[in-house]
């Protein structure tokens, strides 16, 4: 069996049987990372020595038959804070941080034995939907690389897709994780708000940030969410719940189920190949025995105008931090502490990173507060209000991921459109609910994906109805060009 097309539960079996070590796994991946990443630019930073060297360790003591991450390698998306390992949220203001912490998901990683090795490039601090604003470098789709790879995790999904690692962790703000998921073909999950800590997490909206996995198939998602939940006392937003096996309903079946498609997420703003595909699978969910009915969500629509303020505001309150003072880029030759604040943030922030600060900065001040960020706060209840009376009556929601499949590079100049491509995924967030992309179709050979909604802290039903239809269908299967004869044996 080859390494590289391998499941998270194949790595499992394979080091477990010693038919493969830790060490020899690590390296298939880093050779694969060495040559294909000056294609893909989906690493920003690699972790080869650090990363051989626990491989190494972990050979040595073993691998139990109930450790099913141990000696796995995995790529971190570059805004979740590393240990000794550089973190720049691919932003020159921090292009040389290197944290003396990790984040609680990299102490759960390291319990779980997992070995990261390197950060992925992302949207400058996470702010954008294409990996376009990073200072670094721009990441290309997997599956066609003249299109852009989804954002702001872009890295994080098209390093799996493109078997550059086995699995990722990425942050959804606004569909961060799910929309750059959909546009490569792979399953990525935001859980449930405060399901996940957000220790560590370079704050970008601290209201609606969430920590997500992103994998090949949907059992992977399941490990792999398993091992980074859970309470946390640094982080006062991590909810005090129980963790529960998420692998536990997958195989179930799904007949009888009730799932809702809202009428608002199948407008004319989803293109119309796109809602094919849609239909198509929930012909499938059909076919399998669930009811797939129409609802609505009503305040939906408006979730992108809720975001843009609520997000704005926070991101202008948490990205005061970068000063030029304590950390981070600092400008030379000033000639007092006003200089320092100015240009060193006007130099060490790129365009759209100022322009969500300016924008927050507005909706926050004196004379706009009531009418912007406070009425963006009344609709945010009503939409979350419109997701909870669906689902008292509906199982799961069924939505396309994004409106379109993946765009050219460069295509979209104007922000506002660029705002609109997390139009379907922006709603989850803001009611603070769990969901999975996972691959639904292609559109001119790329792929189309679907986002199945649950219930607060139901995680466990969406994958056990995504790993229902992942099963009757061969999508996850598919590979990238860049994917195809790569395989190490």
């Amino acid at each position: 069996m080859n390494v590289l097309n391998s499941s998270l539960l194949q790595l499992h079996e394979m080091l477990v049987n010693k038919e493969i070590t830790s060490e020899q796994l690590v390296k298939a991946y880093i050779e694969r990372i060495e040559a294909t990443d000056e294609t893909m630019r989906s690493f920003l930073t690699l972790n080869k020595e650090q990363a051989l060297e626990q491989a190494r360790k972990i050979d040595e003591e073993g691998i139990k038959e109930e450790e099913y991450l141990k000696g796995i390698p995995v790529g971190i998306k570059d805004n979740i804070v590393t240990k000794d390992l550089r973190t720049t949220a691919a932003s020159k203001m921090l292009e040389n941080f290197v944290p003396v912490y990790d984040a609680t998901v990299m102490e759960k990683l390291y319990q779980a034995g997992m070995i990261p090795v390197g950060k992925l490039n992302m949207d400058e601090f996470a702010m954008g939907a294409s990996t376009e604003t990073s200072h670094f470098q721009q990441t290309v789709n997997a599956w066609d690389h003249t299109k852009v790879p989804g954002g702001s995790s872009g890295g994080s999904a098209t390093a799996v897709a493109a078997r550059q690692i086995p699995c990722a962790l990425g942050s959804d703000t606004g569909g961060s994780v799910r929309q750059p998921s959909s546009f490569n073909g792979v399953v990525g999950m935001k859980p449930t708000y405060g399901r996940v800590s957000r220790y560590g997490l370079i704050a970008f909206a601290s209201s609606l940030d969430q920590i997500g996995t992103i994998t090949k198939t949907v059992e992977d998602n399941a490990l792999l969410l398993n091992a980074i939940c859970g309470p946390d006392e640094k982080d006062y937003t991590s909810a005090r719940v129980e963790v529960p096996d998420f692998t536990a309903k997958i195989g179930q079946n799904i007949a009888g189920m009730k799932i809702g498609v809202p009428k608002e997420f199948m407008s004319d703003a989803v293109s119309t190949e796109v809602k094919e595909k849609v239909q198509e699978a929930m012909k499938q969910f059909e076919a399998l025995g669930a009811t797939v009915e129409e609802v609505s969500l009503p305040y939906a629509p408006y979730g992108i105008s809720v975001y843009y303020v609520q997000a704005c505001a926070e991101a202008a309150s948490n990205l005061s931090r970068f000063d030029g003072i304590r950390y981070g880029y600092r400008v030379e030759n000033v000639e007092n502490l006003e200089d320092v604040y100015v240009k060193s943030r006007s130099e060490g922030f790129g365009d759209e990173v100022k322009r969500r600060i300016m924008i927050g900065t507005y909706s926050l001040s004196a004379g706009n507060f009531d009418a912007h960020y406070k009425k963006a706060s009344q609709v945010r209840t009503l939409i979350c209000e419109d997701f909870a009376k669906v689902l008292k009556e509906y199982d799961v929601i069924l939505a396309p991921t994004s409106p379109t499949p993946a765009f050219t590079i460069g295509e979209v100049q104007d922000p506002v459109a660029m705002y609109t491509s997390d139009l379907l995924t922006i709603p989850v967030n803001l009611a603070g609910l769990p969901s999975m992309s996972i691959p639904c179709g292609f559109v001119d050979g790329l792929p189309v994906g679907m986002q199945i909604i649950g219930r607060p802290f139901d995680e466990a039903t969406i994958y056990q109805v995504a790993s229902a239809f992942e099963k009757a269908t061969d999508f996850h299967l598919e590979k990238p060009e860049i994917a195809k004869g790569e395989d190490h044996e």
